[in-house]
């Protein structure tokens, strides 16, 4: 199977060109484009629980497709939101996403349901987080442009901007200063992230953009 990641970073998409007998695992509705030889297949994602348990603790769509080919052709899938997209490759590892990171990966990956904490929670991002495990590609997406941290010690992450982690990664979610600071500064609350590990940040936040929006409404 080839890939191409094209259009980056405003306005990124995938373009997969797949092989006859090739499949390819992609988010509900993330489908732009295709060959007419390509085949698509709708499924629950993980069955009826599992997947229930995705989109309304995990932010996920209840169904994911599954493109395959007899004859191979092309197939491009992108996200709603302008931004980059990261292609990472897993070899019986996992990684982290937050919710609605998620675009396309390969067979070899499973979607599961981690446990993100109630420090997550707290930080207005959910108590769980897509686990993806496995061998395999995985390709995810985030609003804006898209850089990557090695953390050694501790670093601070406003929690709308952190999109991807190992599980290595600790997370703790704490003031961004003082009380009035913390309150008055518009951060609130922070993540402060604990390596070693590797994180993916976002360079902006749809809270972010949700609440600009908010704010010019009236």
């Amino acid at each position: 199977m080839q890939s191409e990641i094209r259009n980056k970073p405003s306005f990124a998409n995938i373009r997969f060109q797949l092989e006859p007998g090739e499949t390819i695992t992609c988010e509900s509705d993330a489908m732009a484009s295709m060959d007419s030889t390509i085949n698509m297949k709708t499924k629950l994602n993980g069955g009826l629980f599992k997947g229930l348990a995705r989109k309304f603790l995990g932010g996920e769509s209840l169904f994911i497709n599954e493109f395959s080919t007899e004859s191979g052709g092309e197939l491009v899938v992108t996200q709603a939101w302008p931004g980059d997209i990261e292609c990472l490759e897993l070899n019986n590892t996992t990684m982290y996403l937050q919710p609605g990171a998620y675009i396309a990966s390969e067979p070899g990956v499973k979607l599961k349901l981690g446990w993100a904490g109630f420090a997550s929670f707290i930080g207005r991002e959910g108590l769980f987080r897509l686990k993806v495990t496995g061998t395999g590609k995985i390709w995810f997406g985030c609003y804006g442009g898209i850089f990557v941290k090695e953390i050694q010690d501790t670093y601070v992450v406003d929690s709308g901007h952190l999109v991807a982690y190992e599980p290595s990664i600790g997370i703790k979610v704490g003031m961004a200063g003082g009380i009035f600071s913390s309150f008055f500064s518009g951060e609130g609350l922070v993540t402060r992230i604990k390596g070693p590990g590797r994180i993916y940040m976002q360079s902006r936040s749809t809270s972010g953009l949700t609440g600009w929006i908010n704010s010019h409404l009236w």
